[in-house]
Order: C-alpha cells, then sequence, then structure tokens
C-alpha cells in the first residue's frame, strides 16, 4: 500500500485505540469508586499512569523503533496494550490495576504514540504537513468521544471488567491493520544515516514538546474532570460523559479545518495562539455558568485549531534520520506533563471538594502555550540563521 492518505487511516485507527484506552478510566469514574472504593485523588492518579511509562520510555522508544522497525515496533506497543487491559479486566484489586494493568497499557501506548507519530512525519514532511498531522492527531478526541459514548453503557450494563475487556478487543484489532502498513521509499533509504540532533534542534524539540503536553493537560481536564463535574451537579453517569463527548465530535471537525488553515495561510502559530487564548477563558468559565452546552460546544468548536500546527512543530527541525529520536524527545515532554496533570489535578480537587478547579488548572495550562510558542519561533529563526552562514 503506497497512497499515503490511505495509510494516514490506518495510522488514525490506531491511534484511535490508545485514546479508547486512555479514557477507559475517566468514562467510567463513579463506577470504579464504588466498585473499589476509591475517591477521586485516585482516579485522579490511575488516569495519569497511563502516561507515567512515557517520562522513561519514550526517549527510548525511538531508538527501539529505529532498531527493529516500524511494523515490529507497533504490533508489539499494541500487544502490551491488549495485556494491559487484559489485567485490568480479571483484577478486583486496586493496586494490580494501578500497577499492572494501566502501567503496561501506558508503555504500550507510549511506544505506539512515539512512533505512529514518526510514521505519519515520515509520509507528509513538506506535503500538507499540518493538514494531515491534524487529521493524524484528530484520532485522539475521536477515541476519546467513542469511549465516552459506549464504556459508560458498557459499565453499567456489565461492570467494569466488561469495560476493559472492550478495549483489549479494539487494541487487539489495531494490530491486524497495522499489517498493511508500508514505509516510504525515502524512509528507507536514509534508514542508515546518522541520527544524532544539533543543540538548537534538540531545544526547538523540547520546546515543542512542552506545547503539546501542556495544551494537552488543559484539553484532558475537559473530559477527564468534566463528567465528574455534571455528576455533581446532578448529571447521570450516561449523560455527563454524552455531554462532554460534544467536545470530542466537534473536535474531529474543528481539529482537521485548524490544520488546513494553517496550511492554507502559512500562519500556524497565528491560529494556535488565539485559539489557546478563547480555549482558556471558556475553561474558566464552563464551571462557572448554567449554559453548559453553549460552552461545551464552543470548547469543541476552537478548541481543535491548534492540533495541527502543534504537532507538526517538529517536522520543522527534523529530518528523516533523525525522526525517531527527535519525536521520542517531543514525547518525553508531553509524557511528562500528561503524567503530572490528571494527578494534581485530582488532589486539587479532592482539596476543594470539587472538580472544578481541575478545569482552571487546565486554562492555566493552555495560557502557558502561547510564550512557549514564541520561544519555539526564535530557536527556529536563530538556527537558520546559523545554517545559512
Amino acid at each position: 500500500m503506497r497512497n499515503r492518505w490511505a495509510i494516514l487511516a490506518i495510522l488514525f485507527f490506531v491511534r484511535l485505540t490508545i485514546a479508547f484506552q486512555f479514557q477507559s478510566v475517566a468514562a467510567v469514574a463513579p463506577l470504579l469508586e464504588k466498585t473499589f472504593s476509591v475517591g477521586l485523588a485516585d482516579i485522579g492518579v490511575l488516569i495519569g499512569l497511563y502516561f507515567t511509562p512515557g517520562v522513561v520510555l519514550a526517549l527510548p522508544g525511538g531508538a527501539i523503533g529505529r532498531t527493529f522497525g516500524d511494523k515490529p515496533t507497533t504490533i508489539a506497543a499494541l500487544l502490551l496494550m491488549t495485556a494491559g487491559s487484559l489485567v485490568m479486566a480479571t483484577t478486583d484489586v486496586w493496586g494490580w490495576q494501578m500497577a499492572a494493568g494501566r502501567l503496561a497499557s501506558g508503555a504500550g501506548g507510549v511506544l505506539l504514540t512515539v512512533q505512529l507519530t514518526k510514521m505519519g512525519t515520515d509520509w507528509f514532511a513538506g506535503k500538507e504537513i499540518a493538514t494531515a498531522m491534524a487529521i493524524f492527531v484528530n484520532s485522539w478526541p475521536a477515541g476519546v468521544a467513542i469511549s465516552l459514548l459506549v464504556l459508560p453503557a458498557i459499565g453499567i450494563a456489565h461492570g467494569a471488567g466488561a469495560v476493559f475487556l472492550a478495549v483489549g478487543a479494539l487494541t487487539a484489532a489495531g494490530i491486524v491493520l497495522v499489517a498493511f502498513y508500508q514505509p516510504p521509499p525515502t524512509t528507507i533509504a536514509t534508514a542508515g544515516t546518522s541520527a544524532r540532533l544539533d543543540p538548537l534542534a534538540l531545544l526547538a524539540v523540547i520546546v515543542a514538546g512542552l506545547i503539546w503536553g501542556l495544551f494537552n493537560v488543559g484539553f484532558a481536564m475537559i473530559f477527564s474532570f468534566g463528567p465528574t463535574l455534571l455528576a455533581e451537579r446532578g448529571w447521570s453517569i450516561a449523560a455527563a460523559g454524552s455531554a462532554i463527548s460534544l467536545v470530542l465530535w466537534l473536535s474531529v471537525i474543528s481539529v482537521p479545518a485548524g490544520g488546513f488553515i494553517a496550511d492554507r495561510t502559512g500562519r500556524p502559530l497565528t491560529l494556535a495562539v488565539a485559539a489557546c487564548l478563547v480555549v482558556a477563558l471558556l475553561l474558566v468559565w464552563l464551571p462557572r455558568t448554567d449554559a453548559v452546552i453553549a460552552i461545551i460546544v464552543l470548547i469543541g468548536l476552537i478548541s481543535g485549531h491548534p492540533a495541527g500546527p502543534i504537532v507538526s512543530l517538529p517536522a520543522r527541525v527534523l529530518a528523516p534520520e533523525t525522526r525517531a529520536i527527535g519525536m521520542g524527545v517531543f514525547y518525553t515532554l508531553f509524557y511528562a506533563a500528561m503524567m503530572l496533570g490528571p494527578a494534581v489535578a485530582g488532589r486539587l480537587a479532592k482539596s476543594a471538594g470539587s472538580a472544578a478547579i481541575a478545569l482552571d488548572l487546565g486554562a492555566l495550562t493552555v495560557l502557558a502555550c502561547p510564550p512557549l510558542m514564541w520561544l519555539f519561533e526564535r530557536i527556529v529563526s536563530v538556527r537558520n540563521r546559523r545554517t545559512k552562514s
């Protein structure tokens, strides 16, 4: 298979399984609280644990993919995710849910995320990269939205074990699709060249990873603690999940729209900065208004615009031979932020007695992105001048 858009469709579905698995805890958080007699702080830790392996695995994950190849690495990652779901489906001990099930799933998700992003960049570098990466990134809100719609109903009808079995079935389906993936010819040709990042490229990738991590912490507050916030207001678990899922369904439109606009206008970071400022305002507003659905709709329509421009940032400084390592660095920062974000938010929510404070934290992390975007541009500008001189 050599059609790059068909390849993108495969990568989209396989990445969707990561989001579906990640959201499985938050989607049925009230059910897990009752089943295991735990609180919001424990749920926050369990959510964040999915990203914990990324702090240590993302960087070597790039090297692993470079050593063993795209397809074997993605299959191994999906097998880890499937095994983690099976552990969570069969154990009734909270410690095993965390130590074995969630961490194993997260380890697979880390390897898969790094590798899939590198594979997508291989196919689209220099060719509608913002649009392609926006579609690719869109698999995350799509997976989370499907999770919010499907998993609460499964949990209510059949219990928490059935929820994690459903997740395992989806990740297993991803293994079948990976068999159809083929690398682009240029990747094969450059596989044996040096993978060393120059200092300014490394610094730029670090800043880009911080931007992506902080933006996603803010976005994650919506679907991680949004259902609990609405449940505190008297909404049912199913109704709360369905309402919050509107953000994700609308993101399915706004994420590729943002990538398309970025490619056509040639000003991706201007678009990203404006969207970040509006999203931060809406996150603060959501817990303080009765117009819940209206704010959710606005968040969904706007929050997707920065995704494509942000994820395409590494492609501006990474050559084909440095993409695997560079994406490892990029996602190390992303996973560090996503590991700490939900855990801190859970602690704050427990102290405050409400999930509303988690959305305030999300607003602050999104507001931190525009200054970092300016810093990224400065680094790239200096690097380009040095390269030309």
